[in-house]
């Protein structure tokens, strides 16, 4: 007389009381039988004490008989099945969780430890653990929150019993799913957005290490480009910098725009080559920004020019990631939607609110389409 209950953490094998608690254990053979545990969570989970399931709610506060789903509502709740001699003495003891004296529905719980004496008397004691005692240990090491609640849900997945001792009742084979066993949540499951799916797998499980550390730099970068646009420093979070402009430092301050434009031009069609230079005194930075007319060319120039030697200096080149070019497309765009420069009074797109004369003449008028 035992059942095979499978749970996302592993496999449990249960002995049951048959003899001395007919109706306890009739009460959870047939609803393994009807797969009504399927998807079932372990809501509480009290280290080194118990954890408790079989609340298809996965509140603990719900969860009916299978003498309801039998006789009607009146019968939801049956009667304890308590004697002295089975006791909560060791690890694996499977108990019902009931509600009150003689309130017993479809929850039960298992012992995370020996010798819970208090308990006793007080609950009834159906069956015991045969194996799995692994699976139990990964279960009581569950983090949980305030409440007892696992931050990952721990779920049943399937039962199966492996051996039945008790006829099953004519209106039972209609409870019986047709199809393959259920998975999935319950239905009557309370929605519970915090926590962690039971087959939720961490990052640096699912990944190797190169591409855990890819993945992590890109919200890293992400993470920054919408700290970047809150405080107006880029126009927009989905923003790229373009990939036909090089970025070239460490120049001589004796270096030209057009003695650059020369020597990067062997690679392609330069379009701007600006050192940047200090806007007082116009003396360069020792650094510029080269544009070419395609991506080929400035991968071309990047390979070749990293290091070059230019005006005795060893220059660096790398790929630009400045975005101070594509500022003006942005603001031409929220001109066009009517956003950024303007006068909200009358609508005009060449001057600003405190300018305005009210003048009709300057307000825009809507544009006939014929």
């Amino acid at each position: 007389m035992s059942v095979l209950i499978v749970t996302s953490l592993g496999e449990i094998v249960v002995d049951l009381h048959t003899d001395k608690c007919p109706l306890t254990c009739k009460n959870f053979l047939k609803l393994c039988k009807i797969k009504y545990y399927n998807g079932c969570l372990f809501h509480t989970v009290q280290k080194d004490f118990t954890a408790q399931t079989g609340d298809p709610t996965g509140t603990g506060s719900g969860g009916d008989s299978i003498y309801k789903f039998l006789y009607g509502d009146q019968a939801r709740f049956f009667n304890d099945e308590i004697h002295l001699d089975l006791k909560h003495s060791k690890t694996g003891t499977v108990s019902m969780a009931s509600a009150g004296e003689n309130l017993n529905a479809s929850q039960f719980y298992f012992t995370l430890r020996d010798d819970l004496d208090y308990l006793d008397g007080k609950h009834t004691v159906f069956g015991e653990i045969a194996e799995g005692f692994e699976t139990l240990t990964r279960i009581n090491e569950a983090y949980v929150d305030e409440k007892n609640k696992p931050y990952k849900n721990i779920r049943i997945k399937h039962t199966y019993i492996l051996d039945d001792p008790f006829d099953d009742p004519s209106q039972l084979a209609e409870l019986i799913p047709d199809a393959a066993s259920p998975e999935g949540k319950p239905k009557d499951e309370v929605e519970d957005n915090v926590r962690l799916e039971d087959d939720w797998v961490p990052l640096d499980e699912q990944l190797g290490p190169q591409e855990l550390e890819e993945r992590l730099r890109a919200k890293d970068a992400h993470s920054s480009a919408v700290v970047l646009e809150s405080i107006g420093d880029i126009p927009d979070v989905e923003i790229k910098p373009p990939d036909n402009v090089l970025f070239v430092c460490k120049l001589n301050p004796v270096t030209e725009d057009e003695d650059l434009h020369t020597i990067f031009s062997r690679f392609g069609t330069v379009q701007a080559a600006d050192i940047i230079r200090d806007f007082k005194t116009g003396d360069s930075l020792c650094y510029a920004f080269i544009e070419f007319e395609t991506r080929e060319a400035c991968e071309q120039a990047y390979f070749k020019m990293d290091n070059a030697l230019i005006d005795d200096r060893r220059i660096h080149v790398d790929f630009s990631q400045s975005v101070a070019k594509l500022w003006s497309q942005y603001r031409r765009k929220d001109q066009q939607m009517g956003k950024g420069k303007g006068c909200f009074k009358c609508g005009a797109l060449d001057h600003i609110a405190k300018d305005c004369t009210g003048d009709s003449a300057n307000r825009q008028q809507p544009q006939s389409t014929y």
